[in-house]
This record gives structure tokens, C-alpha cells and sequence, in this order.
């Protein structure tokens, strides 16, 4: 049974940083492409990073510069670390994992979220 579970999510002033966790499992983590998606209320889930097992990354343009991702095979987490928040980036916050052909608008499998806020 595959498994997402996020963590790290909360209330943060604008300017603020917040760190997201992903714990994945029931998948092999070095297959796949893991990626972090939002969604607001009253808007489409949009893709906000993600990073493959060598290390490449990918990110949408209103968070370079600003989002890491990150991750570490040996404990098949992958984190998202933000920084410079804007009350924009407020939504939840999904993990991914995307398999073979790693179809960056359909990811196979989903955690359950994590509400990040911030405040201007």
C-alpha cells in the first residue's frame, strides 16, 4: 500500500520560512519522481516543485528563488524548505509521486495535505 504522509505545515508571517516533509512508502522511492502540488480553495491544484533520483529538480516560476526540494533516499523523504513566504503561497499543500513517464499534470499517488497560511 502506498503511503504520502506531509508534515510541517502552519501559520507563518509574510517573510516568514516553513519546511514541509514527505515520508513515502510502499513505492520504490528511487523510481520515481516525487513533487509537491497546491491548491487553494476556489482554484485548480497547481504544481509547485519536484525532483527525480538523480537529483534534478524542477519548480514553477512563482516559486524560484525562493522553494527548495530536496531528498534524502536513505529515509525516502523528500522535503520542500520555503522561504520568503507571500500570503499567496497560502493553500494546501499535497505530495506526489509520479511514475513511469512521470506525467508532471498527473501524479500517480497523493497524501493527504498539509494547510500552510501566511499572513501579510
Amino acid at each position: 500500500q502506498v503511503q504520502l504522509v506531509e508534515s510541517g505545515g502552519g501559520l507563518v508571517q509574510a517573510g516568514g520560512s516553513l519546511r514541509l516533509s514527505c515520508v513515502v512508502s510502499g513505492v520504490t522511492f528511487s523510481r520515481n519522481v516525487i513533487g509537491w502540488y497546491r491548491q487553494d480553495p476556489g482554484k485548480q491544484r497547481e504544481f509547485v516543485a519536484r525532483i527525480n533520483n538523480p537529483g534534478l529538480t524542477d519548480y514553477a516560476d512563482s516559486v524560484k528563488g525562493r522553494f527548495t526540494i530536496s531528498r534524502d533516499s536513505a529515509k525516502n523523504t523528500v522535503t520542500l524548505q520555503m522561504n520568503s513566504l507571500k500570503p499567496e503561497d497560502t493553500a494546501v499543500y499535497y505530495c506526489a509521486v509520479s511514475r513511469y513517464p512521470y506525467d508532471i499534470r498527473n501524479p500517480d499517488y497523493w497524501g493527504q495535505g498539509t494547510q500552510v497560511t501566511v499572513s501579510s
